[in-house]
Formats: structure tokens, C-alpha cells, sequence
């Protein structure tokens, strides 16, 4: 709906251009928004104030011309019931019945499609998440970096862009030589914990092996014991795993890459040592490619992972990453720069997980050491507390995990308040369906009631939300509309009566308009990743 009132805008300037003969005006300037409050209608815009400052006239006076332009140009077209002026100059729209009554057939009719969109067509996305160092269990701070990447990857395919969920195993790096020798348990072991000895008395013949022949085993018994049922039940499925002994070392991208780097004369020696000159791309110091010992450093590495992207044609690269790698970001970006991806790059840092219980942080861990691993923390509550509660923060704030709520089995809940609302309309189209009641050909215009009006002002808010959340990355706005429309579907059901024996037509009426919300909030915990369940 913004796209038409946005047309219908610029059709309206451009009128009043031609009989005010003005000049040119950046239609990007006009801001619109939906009313945080009902009353005032259900979008509202500031193109009168920003006309005003543009052209040094009162903005009521511009707002009630815009607004004699959209009557003509909006006459017989059931869009607006009506619309007003607010000084200093804002313009509220309210959105007619009859537009409402038809996006509830609109929605019936579209499905679980309803919400999509083409804005990333021909876009190729590698989205990159978790991507956690293979030397032990994934952690809350995973946890939370996975739920974030598989939803923000859900909502990007339902607006049209090409997606590609990757996760990155740092399997030849110093990191994996250093965890098998804390699997030897020798004097250069690093990696400590519980972890460590179940797997040395799991995996003993790694331990006849010499350290060099050790690393890869030891990298795949993390990974099949520990990382992949951590992230099965997370319920998260990756499109590609990308090595960097298999796909980038072994492949000869790293190699590729420094030959490229030094054939555009963006390398130098100094100290024995090979240097990326990333300063010529905005990074705050030069970086060293490969140290004076001949060993290739990470940022290597990363030059080959970026290649690997850029020959397989990414558009738009998203990178999601820890909170302890914020600094790592401009160095990653010169990289990209200088290997020439000129697709953009999108970089989302994780923030910090404290459990909390009645206002105090609480441990809750059966292994030794301070370090809380998400498969505990889904054992605990559950995927879908786990996940929803997760998607409820931005990621670039710290969160503070309440276990109390997390534990309650009520709708104090918000994600069992929200799935509860989901169960209830099942019910009531369950028993529609036992009674012979159908949901076809029925007369909308009925829907008139101001709670029934109010539902679907809500759902006519999804398509949007998306489009949003594909440009924004806001994926915590997903968790919040569920919360809201399950609001608003309880209110609507407190206060009306669904099936109604003595109105058998407003019944059916409500019957759709149930369906209706029934499909856009089944969608919405579909994009967040959490069940939908049709009983509790």
C-alpha cells in the first residue's frame, strides 16, 4: 500500500507542479509511515512540510492542495475513507472498508504467497552465519548469530532474492592446529573442558596420530559430535558448508588471490613479511598476508574466501559475526575492495547473552567453566522459547535472557501467547469445517465492526513488514508484529462472536477473516523459524 499512496503522492505533486509551476522536487523527500495510532488514521505523510521548506510556503496550505489532488485522482477507487490535515502539516490517510474487506479476500486467495515480493530479483545473496572455529560446542552467542542468520535468510527468499545460507568451517587455520593439540593434551593445548575429554575417549585413535595427520580428524570429530546436532537442533539447514583446507587451500583460492593482489601492485614487502596495502581502502593500518615464517595469516585466507564469493557471482555479501570481531570489519572490507567485489557487503555483530532469572544472572551449565552451549539452553526451554526469545532483541544490543519467563508454560509467554492464538484459530476453523460451514463466496462487506476492521489493518501491515525487514535486516520486528496481531486476534474474539447460528452470512464472513489471519501469522512464525501449532 505504501508503493500506491507513494504513486498517487507523485502524481499529486506533479499536478500541482504544472499549475503552481514548480520546480523539481526529490520525491525520495516523502516520508511515509503508518499511524502509530488508529485514530489518526492508518498512514500518514510529511510531504507537506518537506514541500514547504522546499518552496517557503505555509505546509497546511500545500497539504490541503495535496489533498484536493488525491480526492480527484483517487475518485471511485475505494482506496480512503477519508483524509486529514494535522498541523504542523502531516497528512493522515485512512484506509476505506471496502479496502480492507478486499485484502481479506486478497490474502485468502494469495496463501502463504501473500507477502511476497520481487524487489531482490536477479539479487545473489551469500549469507553467512555462525561460521564458528571447530573447536568446540556452539555457544549462546552462536546460538543467537544462527536464529538471527536463518530467519534473516527466510525473509530475504520471500522478497525475491536469491539466497545462499553458508556456513565457513576454519578448518586449516592455527586454530584447528591448536585443538589437536588440546585433544594430545600436550604443552601446547589450548582448548580446555568436558568436551575435550569425551572426545579423546570417544576418538582414541586420533590420539596415535601425529599432530599434523591429527588436524583434520580431530576437526571432523568436533563437528559431527558437537557443531552439527548443535545446529540440527537449532532446526537450521545451511544451503553450503565451504572448507578452508577443502574449497579454498587444497582448491588454490588463497594462491589465486595473492596472485591477484600482487599482479594490481596492492602487496609489498617489508620485514620478510608480505603486506596488503588495505589502508588504500579505508583500514586503519596495512595488513600482513604472510608472515615472515612463510605462513599464511587469516586475512589470507579471507582473500580467498572472498574470491571463492566473487567467482560465484554474490551480488550482495552479508557477514554475521561475534561481538569480539567488530574490529576485524574494516580490514575485511579493504579486502574486498582491493580483490574488486564492488556488490555490497553487509556486516551484522552479534551482542552478548546474559541468563537472567529474577533480575539475577544464573548459570546453568552441567560442564565445568563459565561457557553455556545453545543445545543446553534449547534442552532447557525449548527450540521455540529459545529461538523467539533470541529474535526478540536487535542483535546489535546485549540481551539479557529471562529464564523465568523462558520456563513459564502460559501465555505469559510471548511465544506460547502468540502460538496459543494460532491453536484457537484452528479450533474455530475446525469446527467451521465439522458444522459444513463454508468460507467461499462469502459477502465481506460485513466486516464492519471496528475490532474486525482493526485485525485486518494489522494484516494488511505484513507485505510491508517484509519489504522492510529485507531492506533493514530488522529481523527482531518479526517476534513483535506476531505479538501484535496475536493481540489483536484475541481482542477481536473476546468481543465477537465467530459462529454465530442466528447469522450464518457474518459468520461466514468472520470465518474468512479468521482464515486470513490464520495464514499471515502461520507465514510469520514461518519466518521466524518456530512451530505453528494447529493444537495445545
Amino acid at each position: 500500500m505504501k508503493e500506491e499512496i507513494q504513486k498517487l503522492l507523485e502524481n499529486a505533486i506533479l499536478s500541482l507542479k504544472k499549475s503552481n509551476n514548480w520546480p523539481n522536487f526529490d520525491v525520495s523527500q516523502i516520508n511515509i509511515d503508518f499511524s502509530k495510532n488508529e485514530k489518526f488514521g492508518d498512514y500518514s505523510t510529511n510531504l507537506a512540510m518537506a514541500l514547504a521548506k522546499y518552496f517557503k510556503k505555509n505546509p497546511m496550505e500545500i497539504a490541503e492542495e495535496i489533498i484536493r489532488s488525491l480526492d480527484s485522482a483517487q475518485h471511485d477507487k475505494n482506496i480512503f475513507e477519508k483524509i486529514e490535515i494535522v498541523a504542523p502539516g502531516y497528512i493522515n490517510l485512512y484506509l476505506s472498508k471496502k479496502y480492507f474487506q478486499n485484502k481479506v479476500t486478497e490474502i485468502n486467495r494469495l496463501g502463504e504467497k501473500f507477502g511476497n515480493s520481487d524487489i531482490g530479483s536477479g539479487v545473489k545473496v551469500n549469507n553467512e552465519f555462525i561460521s564458528a572455529n571447530p573447536t568446540g560446542p556452539l555457544h549462546l552467542g552462536n546460538g543467537r548469530g544462527g536464529f538471527y542468520g536463518d530467519s534473516l535468510g527466510k525473509v530475504l527468499k520471500k522478497a525475491g532474492f536469491e539466497v545462499t545460507n553458508e556456513y565457513y568451517i576454519n578448518d586449516a587455520g592455527e586454530q584447528a592446529v591448536k585443538f589437536a593439540h588440546s585433544l594430545h593434551e600436550d604443552d601446547q593445548a589450548v582448548y580446555v573442558g568436558e568436551y575435550i575429554t569425551e572426545l579423546r575417549n570417544k576418538h582414541k585413535e586420533i590420539l596415535d596420530e601425529s599432530i599434523e595427520m591429527s588436524v583434520a580428524p580431530s576437526v571432523a570429530a568436533v563437528m559431527n559430535d558437537y557443531i552439527d546436532p548443535a545446529i540440527d537442533k537449532m532446526k537450521i539447514e545451511f544451503d553450503s558448508w565451504i572448507s578452508e583446507k577443502k574449497d579454498l587451500q587444497d582448491a588454490g583460492y588463497i594462491d589465486k588471490a595473492l596472485e591477484l593482489l600482487k599482479s594490481k601492485k596492492l602487496v609489498y614487502e617489508k620485514e620478510d613479511a608480505l603486506w596488503l596495502k588495505t589502508t588504500d581502502f579505508g583500514d586503519d593500518k596495512d595488513r600482513v598476508l604472510v608472515k615472515s615464517t612463510g605462513e599464511k595469516t587469516y586475512i589470507a585466507s579471507d582473500c580467498g574466501y572472498i574470491l571463492n564469493k566473487i567467482e560465484r557471482k554474490f551480488d550482495k555479501i552479508i557477514e554475521i559475526w561475534g561481538a569480539d570481531h567488530h574490529g576485524y570489519i574494516s580490514r575485511f572490507k579493504a579486502a574486498a575492495k582491493a580483490l574488486g567485489f564492488v556488490g555490497e557487503l553487509k556486516f551484522i555483530i552479534i551482542q552478548l547473552v546474559r541468563l537472567v532469572k529474577d533480575g539475577k544472572e544464573v548459570r546453568m551449565s552441567k560442564r565445568t567453566g563459565n561457557v553455556v552451549y545453545i543445545e543446553e539452553l534449547i534442552d532447557k526451554v525449548g527450540h521455540d522459547v529459545t529461538r523467539f526469545f533470541f529474535l526478540m532483541y536487535s542483535p546489535d544490543t546485549h540481551m539479557n535472557f529471562d529464564m523465568g519467563l523462558a520456563e513459564e508454560r502460559s501465555q505469559k509467554n510471548p511465544v506460547y501467547y502468540v502460538q496459543y492464538a494460532y491453536a484457537r484459530i484452528c479450533s474455530i476453523l475446525r469446527k467451521a469445517a465439522e458444522d459444513k460451514i463454508g468460507i467461499k463466496n462469502t459477502d465481506l462487506s460485513l466486516l464492519t465492526h471496528e475490532k474486525e476492521l482493526s485485525l485486518v489493518r494489522e494484516l494488511n501491515k505484513f507485505p510491508e513488514l517484509v519489504a522492510e525487514i529485507a531492506e533493514s535486516y530488522e529481523v527482531h520486528k518479526l517476534p513483535h508484529y506476531a505479538i501484535k496481531l496475536a493481540d489483536r486476534f484475541h481482542s477481536f474474539y473476546n468481543d465477537l462472536r465467530v459462529i454465530n447460528e442466528a447469522d450464518m452470512e457474518t459468520s461466514k464472513a468472520r470465518l474468512g477473516l479468521v482464515n486470513a489471519v490464520r495464514i499471515v501469522l502461520a507465514e510469520t512464525l514461518r519466518l521466524i523459524g518456530v512451530e505453528a501449532p494447529d493444537k495445545m
